[in-house]
């Protein structure tokens, strides 16, 4: 934008706001939920594949299978810190192209293991591989969404869970066929194998190429910050920066803190803790649900996938409803607190009802709702008492040793189970876990206050054009 020393009246520094907050929802969310998706479908397809990978290859229970799973999260844990402040100083764009490409060749060098050594190193590097995505594109949002738009950006990145969980069983389903045999109108039929590969390869090998192909995308069509955005009109980037600007200056200065300080601070060691225990529910409930359904009630694979649909149809209304809520009333512990809570509940009614199918698929999808609808409030908590480099090295830190619960999860229900021949006492485990996230979080003071300001009322003042980096 050229100097000048034309103004803006502030009713048109609002509109241009308006427009550019509408392009950035359009334009950005679209591109990382959908990268998103792959993402979590790439983590976690080992839950489907699994019904016949352990027929498959000798040594493979759901021991092997728990830890393997959680693996994934001890390679997850070391490169979290490093990629949020990789994002927050350098590239999101570049930082996210390289995370995709090298996920999408690891998961699908998955379909190469045959045994459980090979699984564990497999799934170890694909916990490296994808370092990072998850908190980066958190940080991302922080450049292009303020406080209040953020918990609803965030509910349209987090809804890729759900939608990830609804769309990839009935496609896994089908490749699982493959080299299996099936009774259809009573007579045994043959799935042919594909190139030599069994259904269970497959469906590691089909998620991992839109993963590449995503990444190269991503390299070209992310734009990292507003000043570099060629599709908002100048007018728009320099509300939008501004916006932000204002914002990051009005904190006090006990909010702006190094890197350590924020590392260090006792709210962001208990959101480490709080997390660490609501995703060890739920990632215990996401990869032994199917195993869990299939052994209580001998389902077959197509009505298994089929239910399994189930239970994030309803947290998918959960994370857009939490997201809206948490930013209209500016309020995030309560909307942290108690869908964790329903979670736990949820989980308790999945111990009380084996033998009732639908009851039990009530409670899974109680559950689900639960553990992903507070995603948008907590993860905008951070952002409240912490800023820049702080809050991206903070927001890292909370996410890898919070998804080191991802290991914890599914190793112990996988490990109670081979223990027990049951799944009661891990699930048991697993409520206890989010009873006690939920009363933290519930306790839990942000200075005092934990519902943030409302924005002030626009200044009357006008805007000086040439002030504002184009």
């Amino acid at each position: 934008m050229s100097q000048g020393s034309s103004t803006l009246p502030a009713s048109a520094d609002v509109e241009a706001l308006d427009r550019a907050r509408r392009k950035a929802y359009r334009r950005l969310l679209p591109l990382v939920f959908i990268s998103y998706v792959i993402a979590f479908v790439d983590r976690s397809n080992v839950a489907i594949a699994k019904l016949t990978m352990t027929r498959d290859l000798p040594g493979f229970d759901n021991a092997v299978i728990g830890f393997g799973a959680g693996v994934f999260f001890l390679g997850y844990f070391l490169l979290e810190i490093p990629g949020t402040l990789i994002v927050e100083r350098w590239s999101a764009r570049k930082w996210i192209a390289r995370i995709m490409i090298t996920w999408g060749i690891t998961a699908a060098a998955t379909a190469l293991v045959k045994t459980p050594f090979q699984f564990y190193v497999v799934r170890f590097l694909l916990g490296l591989a994808e370092a990072g995505f998850y908190p980066g594109v958190i940080v991302y949002l922080t450049h292009w969404f303020a406080s209040r738009d953020r918990a609803r950006a965030l509910a349209y990145f987090f809804v890729a869970t759900p939608v990830a969980q609804i769309i990839s069983p009935k496609i896994s389903n089908a490749l699982l066929k493959i080299g299996t045999d099936e009774v259809v109108d009573g007579r045994i039929v043959h799935h042919a194998e594909r190139l030599g590969l069994e259904g269970w390869q497959w469906v590691y090998i089909a998620w991992g190429i839109p993963a590449v192909m995503l990444g190269i995308i991503v390299l070209f069509a992310l734009t990292d910050r507003p000043h570099e955005a060629r599709w908002l009109k100048p007018e728009e980037r320099a509300a939008l920066e501004a916006e932000l600007a204002r914002e990051k200056g009005a904190r006090p200065a006990s909010h702006k803190m190094t890197l350590m300080q924020g590392l260090r601070h006792p709210k962001v060691l208990v959101l480490a803790l709080v997390y660490f225990l609501v995703v060890t529910g739920s990632y215990g409930t996401e990869f032994f649900m199917p195993s869990i359904l299939e052994r209580w009630y001998a389902l077959k694979f197509d009505t298994l996938t089929w239910l399994v649909i189930l239970p994030p149809l309803l947290a998918l209304a959960g994370q857009l409803f939490v997201g809206w809520s948490s930013d209209r009333t500016k309020e995030r512990r309560l909307h942290t607190a108690v869908p964790i809570a329903c979670g736990a509940l949820g989980l308790l009614l999945v111990t009380q009802t084996r033998g009732h199918l639908a009851v039990t698929v009530l409670g899974f999808m109680i559950a689900y709702a639960g553990f992903k609808a507070y995603l948008p409030a907590f993860w905008a908590l951070p952002s409240i008492f912490l800023t820049s480099t702080a809050a991206a090295g903070s927001i890292g830190l909370i996410n890898s040793v919070g998804n080191l619960g991802g290991f914890m999860g599914p190793y112990v229900l996988g490990k109670v189970e081979k223990m027990t021949g049951s799944f009661e006492g891990g699930l048991f485990f697993l409520i206890a876990c989010m009873s006690l996230s939920a009363f933290i979080v519930s306790r839990l003071k942000l200075g005092g206050d934990y519902r943030e300001r409302p924005e002030p009322a626009p200044s009357p003042r006008s805007v000086t054009a040439g002030s504002i980096r184009s």
